[in-house]
């Protein structure tokens, strides 16, 4: 995956008298060269250290001593991000392809909560954001199998979305039913004294939490506790399943690609190529 599928297509859009406007595009997106590993790194390392003090302005004693250093830094750093997301999105000729990308949304994030900030100061530490665009990482050092893996993942999560969504409507109406019958059982004490407290404790039951601030006292509701702690482990099981099913049967489809045009969308029991008709059988 690259950040800019058609990047070779923009360097021949931009016109021979803004030079100067195609070495900033190819240095601003491409790292395979010199300026542009250097400028992908520099920005790592900017993300790195604007990530630090974020974590470090939440420790009182350290924000207390070197919170104008601290503030000073973010400010540097957040002029160099704005000013950098101005640059690509000036650098390139379909804007929309960059604004609306996966990199552009992230970008476009680890700017707005500094400015955020100077109207509701509590926002600057929604700027932990930054550590997202950390992922530039595996473009720089060539890893993008990586990258494509994740995506694998989240095309798996998303094709197995509506029974992941059954699966949770099922398991809000047990931990209901659990924790308004452990309410009865155990007599309004011990912790249950509502129904919403007893549910609290159904869900860290059956997730197998187990905070224990809130345990039976009963012998029939220690039974029922015993009963939904080894559910728990069934229940943790299915979405598990489900995913690692629906990643199965991505990995399955992309391995089986038309050797002639390159199609990816190869149904399961397919054995010739929907667009070309070539024989995808392997």
């Amino acid at each position: 995956m690259q950040e800019h599928p058609h990047l070779e297509r923009e360097f021949r859009y931009i016109p021979e008298k803004a030079k100067w406007k195609r070495q900033l595009c190819r240095i601003i997106y491409r790292a395979d060269t010199p300026m542009g590993k250097l400028f992908d790194i520099s920005l790592l390392i900017l993300i790195f250290v604007s990530t630090f003090i974020v974590m470090m302005e939440s420790v009182p004693s350290f924000d207390l001593k070197y919170h104008t250093i601290f503030v000073t830094l973010e400010i540097i750093i957040s002029v160099i991000f704005t000013i950098e997301y101005v640059l690509r999105i000036v650098t390139i000729r379909n804007k929309k392809d960059y604004i609306f990308s996966f990199f552009g949304v992230i970008d476009f994030l680890a700017i707005v909560p500094f400015y955020l900030s100077l109207f509701f100061p509590v926002t600057k530490f929604f700027l932990i954001i930054r550590m997202l665009r950390m992922l530039r990482i595996f473009r720089i050092l060539n890893l993008l199998d990586f990258m494509n893996d994740g995506f694998l993942i989240v095309k798996a999560l998303k094709s197995s979305s509506r029974k992941i969504y059954i699966f949770l409507l099922f398991l809000m109406i047990f931990s209901v039913v659990v924790g308004s019958m452990m309410y009865m059982v155990e007599g309004h004490k011990a912790g249950f004294e509502s129904i919403p407290q007893s549910i609290y404790w159904a869900v860290v039951t059956v997730t197998t939490v187990g905070y224990g601030d809130v345990s039976p006292t009963t012998p029939l509701g220690k039974f029922f506790a015993i009963v939904l702690m080894l559910a728990g482990y069934s229940i943790i099981a299915v979405p598990t399943g489900i995913v690692t099913a629906e990643m199965r049967n991505k990995r399955q489809n992309l391995e089986k690609t038309c050797p002639r045009c390159k199609n990816e969308d190869i149904d399961d029991d397919a054995n010739y190529c929907k667009k070309c008709g070539e024989s995808i059988v392997h």
